[in-house]
């Protein structure tokens, strides 16, 4: 939903909902010399940025050093690489099992007495020299899909798994999130797999992989709505910002070796729970120019189920669907510019999380409509990514 905007501890949270603003917008020895070689689908597409070495397990593997929605967009640095039994299922089932205690390394108050639980989120995909492109077929969060939650995408690169781990915000009156730590996610993740017991070993530095000291970033008017609190744990400026405040990364991933696996986790209960966008944002395309902007108001309503398939593997199915109020708006006046538009948006997707790896294929769709029936703009963005096939990526925007 992303193209229409780019419980306890009461007091933060209260603060977090009333203050942000409201004109927000936002098989060891894989990777050997003697490893399976990749097909030429697998080489049709590659990363555009350069492969880092990182450990495998039994040596060393060269993936891209990010987690992409596009195939292009170094978007979210892995920050965890996870070796020995670490299936993104074996991950799973080790974290939804555990408690909020978190008990003397992080304080008893929300976020940190969060659990667990099947993620609803943007798809996205990895790359390994050995697997090729790879999606994020398992998505946790521990908390709720807003306010606040810690957010951890997991990509099976053959023996080993990458992940990307943040802690982040949903931007009031939208169905987006916003980054605000990468560190901070790294390090619960590592606390908790340490909790399960199941560590092979100590966690290790897996070495500069990725940017540092920082990676993307969160603009002014995001910061300055944030309470001290969360201002605290980005390890930003205390006090309001004129400029993007940088998204802390230390550019090292966190190595985890896993050396046995918990017991399945049952199946959940769907997740079903609907957002009110109320929003002003820039038209999110088919635009007249840098002054077109819209407020979006309605309901968008959302839902997730997870099962297990035959074969072992865990599938996720997340529809989400809105029909809006678009007004077009002037900035100068606050006044409306034209007549009310329909907005129609939607997006579906499916991901299958099995023993070759992550596939993942989703859809979304925003529509305009005007009096009349007229259409002043449609967008479509598809992704599918599967195990040892050419990866594709498409947008389309349809304007009058």
């Amino acid at each position: 939903m992303a193209g229409f905007a780019s419980r306890h501890l009461s007091t933060l949270t209260a603060l977090l909902i009333v203050s942000l603003s409201a004109a927000c917008a936002e098989s060891d020895g894989a990777g050997s010399a003697t490893g399976p070689l990749l097909s030429a689908a697998q080489h049709s597409v590659l990363p555009l940025g350069a492969l880092v070495s990182v450990p495998n397990g039994a040596g060393l593997s060269e993936i891209w050093p990010y987690l992409t929605d596009d195939l292009a967009t170094a978007q979210d640095p892995v920050n965890l690489v996870f070796t020995g039994q670490a299936d993104p299922r074996a991950i799973r089932d080790a974290l939804l099992g555990l408690t909020g205690d978190r008990t003397p390394v992080f304080p008893p108050v929300f976020p940190f007495t969060c659990t667990w639980s099947d993620a609803v989120g943007g798809l996205m995909a990895g790359f390994g020299d050995v697997a090729g492109w790879e999606g994020t077929a398992v998505q946790l969060q521990c908390g709720e899909y807003g306010p606040i939650r810690f957010h951890l995408r997991l990509v099976k690169l053959g023996a080993f798994t990458v992940g990307n781990g943040h802690f982040e915000v949903v931007i009031p009156g939208t169905t987006d999130h916003q980054v605000l730590s990468w560190e901070l996610a790294e390090q619960l993740v590592t606390y908790d797999l340490a909790r399960t017991g199941l560590l092979g070993a100590a966690p290790a530095d897996g070495g500069a992989i990725n940017a540092a000291p920082t990676h993307r970033s969160i603009p002014a008017i995001i910061y300055n709505g944030l309470p001290v609190e969360l201002k605290s744990l980005t390890g930003g400026p205390l006090g309001s910002v004129s400029a993007p405040v940088g998204i802390a990364s230390n550019g090292h991933p966190t190595v985890l070796q896993l050396g046995g696996t918990a017991p399945a986790a049952p199946l959940p209960t769907p997740q079903r729970f609907t957002l009110q966008f109320n929003q002003i944002i820039p038209r999110p395309f088919c635009a007249g120019g840098p002054a077109d902007f819209l407020r979006v108001e309605g309901p968008v309503q959302l839902e997730l189920q997870v099962e297990n398939r035959p074969g072992g593997s865990l599938r996720r199915v997340f529809r989400a669907d809105g029909e809006l109020t678009a007004i077009p708006l002037d900035l100068a006046t606050g006044l409306p510019s034209g007549p009310a538009l329909q907005a129609k948006v939607s997006e579906w997707q499916q991901a299958d999380a099995g023993d070759q790896g992550g596939e993942v294929k989703g859809v979304q769709q925003q529509q305009l409509i005007g009096p009349a029936g007229a259409e002043p703009g449609h967008l479509r963005i598809e992704l599918k990514v599967a195990p040892g096939k050419t990866p594709q990526f498409d947008r389309k925007v349809i304007c009058p």
